[in-house]
C-alpha cells in the first residue's frame, strides 16, 4: 500500500512515522507547503518527497492522509474523493458548515471513505468510559464534566486561523461526549472570557470558555477549556450516574494538586501537550485507517460525525456572542456564524 501524506508539520510527522512502520504500508509520498521540511522528513524515514500536492494524485497512491492547515482540508478532501481515494483528515473538515457539507457531499457522491481524526475515540480511558456507560455500570447517567486545558497558548498569528476555542479545542470534547454517551446534544449555553493576553481579544477569540450542554435524554454536561493552564496539559472527563461514577484522564501525570492533608501528591512529570498525552491514540487511529483502506473494518469516524461536533461548536459560538441558550435545531441548515471580531 502506498499512502500520500499532505502536510509534514507536528501531527503530519507523527502520522508519517506511524505509517512508515506499519507492516501493510509499503511506501509513503510526503509533501508540504515547505518542500524542504517534507524532504527532510522523507530522508529521515527513507520515504519519497514530492514537490507539491499535484504529485500526490499523479504519482499513484492508494490513500491520502491530510494534516495541512485547516483552510486546505475541504478542497483536498474533495480532490481525493474525485480521484476515488480514501482519506484520513485531521479535524475539522472546514471551519464553517457550508464548506463541511460540500466536502461531505463530494465524498458521498464518489462513494469513497473519509475518516476524521478525533483521536480521543482511540484513547483507552475514553473507550473504558464508553463501555461503562453502555454496559449500564453507572446506572442512569445524570452528569458529565469535560475538561480541556492547554499548558500554554498557541502563537498569536495562528489564532485568527484556528476557528476559535470552541471549534479548535472544545470540538474534541463535543465529539467524545457524543461517542461516550451515545446521545445527541439538544441545547447549549456558552460563555467565554478574553481577560488573558491581548492577542485573544485582537483575534476575536477567548482564552477560557465554559459550556452547559443538555443531552437529548436530559443528562447535563459541562465542558470547560483554557489556553492558560500553567500546571500542565489537562484533559479529563468525569461521568456520574445513579450507581457509580468514573473519571477519564486521572493518573500520576495529571497536572492537579490536592489541598487535602491525605490527598495524592502532585504529578512529578505532568503532561505538557496533546501529542504526548495522546500518542498511543494517534497511532491507533492511523492503524485503524489502514484497516479501513484494506476493507478490514468499518469507518470509525466519518464526515457526518465531524459535522455533528462542528454543529455543537457553532451553537456554542452563537450562544457566547448572543448571550443566550441555543438549540441545536437552530444550527441544522444555518450558515456558519461569523469568525474574527467581538
Amino acid at each position: 500500500m502506498r499512502i500520500g501524506v499532505i502536510g509534514t508539520g507536528r501531527i503530519g510527522t507523527i502520522h508519517a512515522h506511524t505509517l512508515s512502520r506499519h507492516r501493510d504500508v509499503g511506501s509513503l509520498i510526503l509533501t508540504d507547503t515547505d518542500p524542504a521540511r517534507a524532504q527532510a522528513l522523507a530522508l529521515r524515514l527513507g520515504e519519497t518527497a514530492a514537490p507539491g500536492v499535484d504529485e500526490i494524485f499523479t504519482w499513484g497512491v492508494d490513500a491520502v492522509v491530510i494534516t495541512t492547515a485547516t483552510a486546505a482540508h475541504a478542497e483536498l478532501i474533495g480532490r481525493a474523493a474525485r480521484s476515488g481515494l480514501p482519506v484520513f483528515c485531521e479535524k475539522p473538515i472546514a471551519l464553517d458548515l457550508p464548506g463541511t457539507l460540500q466536502a461531505i457531499a463530494e465524498v458521498e457522491a464518489a462513494g469513497t471513505v473519509l475518516q476524521m481524526g478525533f483521536q480521543r475515540r482511540f484513547d483507552a480511558g475514553y473507550a473504558g468510559a464508553r463501555e461503562a456507560v453502555r454496559s449500564g455500570r453507572l446506572g442512569r447517567l445524570h452528569t458529565v464534566r469535560a475538561v480541556t486545558s492547554d499548558q500554554s497558548p498557541p502563537p498569536a498569528a495562528w489564532l485568527p486561523l484556528s476557528g476559535g476555542l470552541y471549534r479548535d479545542a472544545l470540538i474534541h470534547d463535543f465529539d467524545v461526549l457524543r461517542w461516550v454517551t451515545g446521545r445527541e446534544v439538544a441545547d447549549v449555553y456558552a460563555a467565554g472570557s478574553d481577560a488573558g493576553p491581548a492577542m485573544f481579544r485582537e483575534a476575536g477569540d477567548v482564552d477560557t470558555a465554559a459550556v452547559v450542554l443538555t443531552l437529548d435524554d436530559g443528562t447535563l454536561a459541562t465542558a470547560t477549556a483554557t489556553r492558560l493552564n500553567g500546571a500542565g496539559y489537562d484533559v479529563r472527563m468525569e461521568l456520574a450516574g445513579e450507581r457509580d461514577q468514573i473519571v477519564v484522564g486521572l493518573d500520576d501525570r495529571t497536572p492537579i494538586a490536592s489541598t487535602e492533608p491525605t490527598g495524592p501528591p502532585a504529578a512529578d512529570k505532568p503532561w505538557t501537550g496533546f501529542l504526548e498525552r495522546f500518542a498511543p491514540a494517534y497511532e491507533a487511529e492511523l492503524t485503524a485507517f489502514v484497516d479501513v483502506v484494506r476493507g478490514e473494518r468499518a469507518n470509525p469516524c466519518d464526515g457526518r460525525e465531524a459535522l455533528q461536533a462542528l454543529r455543537i461548536a457553532e451553537a456554542c459560538e452563537l450562544s457566547r456572542r448572543e448571550r443566550r441558550p441555543v438549540r441545536l435545531t437552530e444550527i441544522a441548515d444555518a450558515p456558519a456564524t461569523a469568525w474574527g471580531g467581538a
